[in-house]
């Protein structure tokens, strides 16, 4: 496991997919956060 860190790090390649894997858990949880926020929203005007 340790070989294959090493080998990512000094691959830019690796270093690239790492980045856009970041980015894209970050778009994931911010979509998230959002989805719930207005989900409750929706939720009390649909149940008024």
């Amino acid at each position: 496991m340790l070989s294959l860190f090493r080998r990512l790090m000094m691959n830019t390649q690796g270093a690239v997919v790492i980045e856009y894997t970041l980015i894209v858990s970050l778009i994931a949880v911010a979509a998230i956060a959002s989805m719930r926020s207005v989900g409750g929203k929706v939720s009390n005007v649909l149940g008024t």
